[in-house]
């Protein structure tokens, strides 16, 4: 009986951990007026092997887009050079170790590069990344961006590996 009820007990509180373990990111367009429409959401889950990331997006530009972690919970627009910026608030890639460096998701650059995301050709986004270097800690108070266009993973020959706009954003909870 009591190696029944140490059973339950332990299974009870691993199906809490893993209740725990995942989040889910509401995903919404952005531009310099605001933010948009809801384009799906990115389920987050943790492995032994880092973050997982699982999109379930639709109605985005096909092709291989820049995605980050970025250091501000808040997708909004804010003011540049006396522009609007659509999803500046959210701030530059997390970078806890201020490496000032664009990277691979597995080298020393900022901690927020990830693998690029993948569209295809119907413009939904379901293929997962995996990002070694980072755990769920590192998510909370971030938000996650979706940019026009790739990102070669380098500052050249463009900074912040020649991305283009910030196009999509969610908050992490």
């Amino acid at each position: 009986m009591k190696a029944r009820l140490l059973v339950c007990a332990l299974v009870s509180s691993l199906a809490s951990w893993s209740a725990i373990a995942d989040i889910a990111v509401p995903m919404h367009s952005v531009n310099e007026q605001g933010i948009g429409p809801s384009v799906g959401q990115i389920t987050v889950s943790q492995s032994r092997y880092g973050l997982v990331f699982t999109p379930d997006l639709k109605g985005l530009a096909p092709g291989l887009h820049g995605f980050h972690v970025h250091q501000n919970p808040d997708c909004g627009p804010k003011e540049k050079d006396g522009k609007m910026v659509a999803a500046l608030a959210a701030g530059g890639h997390y970078d806890p170790e201020k490496t000032n460096r664009h990277g691979t998701p597995w080298g020393n650059g900022h901690l927020g590069d990830l693998p690029p995301l993948y569209v295809d050709p119907n413009g939904n986004a379901t293929q997962p990344v995996l990002a070694p270097r980072l755990n769920m800690a590192d998510l909370k108070g971030r938000s996650l961006m979706i940019h026009a266009g790739g990102d070669n993973h380098a500052d050249h020959p463009a900074p912040l590996g020649g991305g283009g706009a910030r196009v999509v954003c969610g908050v992490t909870p």
